[in-house]
């Protein structure tokens, strides 16, 4: 699976931590930035990511910034990202089972690197259950379509 991640300054150690998981799992990793610890946007990555997963460049993608809610107003800009700030392993599994997201948000500031590392697993290995799920998601897709004129869901 080829998975985009990226981060600005405040996101930098998850992003390395969960590059480090999704090499030793297997994954091809595109890493979108940043690499270094310099105050930069987190807008620039979060677009960077967004759109390889929007356009099927990538097949999902990881944030992180100081708390992830900036990047995750990003990336849900995007058509058809869904992407899910999550904290905890609950949190990452549900976002895959229920609402199939297809980027997954992480703080810097909120959870540790080893934690991260435990979000992302939790994530990469929960399945979409589909069924009365997919009926919402496809109400999202609509949503969308009509507010944004985007490809959808």
């Amino acid at each position: 699976m080829k998975i985009a991640v990226g981060s600005d300054h405040g996101g930098l150690q998850v992003k390395d931590a969960v590059i480090a998981l999704l090499a030793g799992r297997g994954h091809e990793v595109i890493d979108a930035g940043t690499n270094g610890t310099a105050s930069v946007d987190y807008p620039d990555f979060g677009e960077k990511v967004a759109e390889m997963v929007s356009r099927g460049e990538a097949d999902q993608g990881v944030l992180a910034c100081g708390t992830g809610i900036g990047m995750s107003i990003v990336a849900n800009k995007f058509p058809g990202i869904r992407a899910a700030l999550v904290t905890d392993e609950f949190m990452a599994r549900m976002s895959r089972e229920h609402n199939n997201a297809n980027i997954l948000v992480l703080g810097g500031r909120v959870v540790t690197p080893e934690t991260a590392v435990e979000l992302v697993a939790a994530w990469l290995d929960a399945a979409f259950e589909g069924g009365r799920h997919q009926a919402r998601l496809d109400k999202i897709a609509v949503l969308e379509k009509q507010a944004c004129g985007g490809a959808g869901a």
